[in-house]
């Protein structure tokens, strides 16, 4: 009894993102809206640090929509002044701030079951994770892949460590605005869909083959 108390007290929104995962979803490129995310946070461990800000942008058939993209800092309730010299985020900036509970939601609303995409991304869903446990919510359900263990599985690079930065100059992809969360998702779409155009372009690409190495969450 308790248990059912307990499931049918969560918020709608979570009742309702859960709900897009009822039913098995027959994905194709054709059809799967990825969106490409990055946190900037305060530190490096989900334990402790909390997220600043979140950045987000969708991908679907090769295209990378700017008008369908997602960009929300929140309210600094830990604050590590080392940190800030990276993402420029100060405690009392002048950007709108909100608590970490409603920009999680508004997160979790934009995202829907779409496959998400980062690199590095372990870090990156790790700390949402963390947040939603907070709210007393479980993890993300959806798909990932990771940019870098993309990379890899394209060229077979025994590199444990691919930088963002590295992956860039490869690709020859203008490093603007890096360690802002937007301007980061934006640079790892485009990095996204350069991965994949040279990956059809030597070889034949099965939707599938973007998990196959992976388990529910894709290729964290």
């Amino acid at each position: 009894m308790f248990h059912w108390l307990k499931k049918n007290n969560k918020p709608v929104f979570w009742k309702q993102y859960q709900a897009l995962f009822k039913k098995k979803q027959q994905l194709t490129f054709a059809n799967c809206r990825f969106v490409v995310l990055d946190t900037e946070t305060t530190g490096l461990d989900p334990k402790t640090d909390r997220i600043l800000s979140i950045g987000a942008i969708a991908v679907q058939q090769n295209t990378l929509f700017v008008n369908d993209s997602f960009e929300q800092f929140l309210q600094q309730s830990h604050f590590n002044k080392n940190s800030v010299p990276i993402h420029g985020i100060t405690k009392d900036g002048l950007e709108e701030k909100l608590a970490e509970k409603i920009a999680i939601e508004a997160f979790i609303k934009y995202i829907g079951n779409s496959v998400l995409v980062a690199h590095h991304a372990a870090f990156d869903i790790d700390m949402i994770n963390k947040a939603l446990k907070r709210m007393d919510l479980k993890p993300l359900k959806n798909k990932v892949i990771d940019t870098g263990v993309l990379y890899k599985k394209l060229t077979q690079s025994p590199k444990k460590h691919l930088s963002l930065d590295s992956l860039c100059n490869t690709f020859n992809i203008p490093a603007h605005d890096r360690h802002t969360a937007a301007g980061d998702a934006y640079i790892t779409a485009l990095l996204f869909l350069k991965i994949m155009s040279r990956w059809r372009q030597e070889r034949h690409v099965d939707f599938k083959d973007l998990f196959r190495n992976g388990e529910r969450r894709g290729l964290v």
